[in-house]
């Protein structure tokens, strides 16, 4: 047989032998560690992935009370709003009131100083017309009783009106 196709029985048991140094040295060296590193990146990746998770209920739970917020704020702003328009409504409503009010005051003030300017104009009136009846009447008394006569005339005719009462 030819030597050079077929190894021989030494080499392969040294082969062997160097082999399975080589396993025990990277077992004992070698595969520990790299299995550390292996299983801390496992960790370290579960542990992002947990993260991630964590972070996206977060992330809706955010979400979630931010609508939750921006509803009550929404409620509270038309609520604010209703309630600025019941107050302005009730401002104006009481401002018309009011002016109302003081209208017919100032209208009921000048209806009295009109009716007592009217009183005062009447009562000069009546003055002015008794000052002047008693200067007409003083007159034509003057000149009837100027005359004896008419004197007398005016006294008899007195007398007939005052016994036909």
């Amino acid at each position: 047989m030819n030597p050079l196709v077929l190894p021989s029985i030494g080499l392969v048991f040294w082969t062997a032998i160097a082999f399975i140094c080589l396993l025990i040295l990277l077992k004992k060296f070698a595969w520990k560690p790299i299995l550390a590193s292996i299983h801390e990146r496992e960790q370290s990746i579960d542990e992002a992935l947990n993260k991630a998770e964590l972070a996206k209920q977060e992330m809706a739970r955010l979400t979630t009370q931010n609508e939750e917020l921006l509803k009550q704020a929404r409620s509270e702003r038309d609520l604010i709003l209703k309630e600025a328009k019941a107050l302005k409504d009730s401002i104006v409503n009481e401002a018309k009131t009011q002016a109302h009010n003081e209208g017919a005051k100032l209208i009921e003030k000048a209806k009295i100083e009109i009716e007592n300017q009217k009183k005062a104009a009447l009562a000069e009136l009546k003055t002015q017309v008794s000052t002047l009846s008693l200067d007409i009447a003083e007159r034509v008394l003057r000149n009837q009783l100027q005359d004896k006569a008419k004197q007398e005339d005016l006294v008899a005719n007195l007398l007939k009106d005052v016994e036909l009462n």
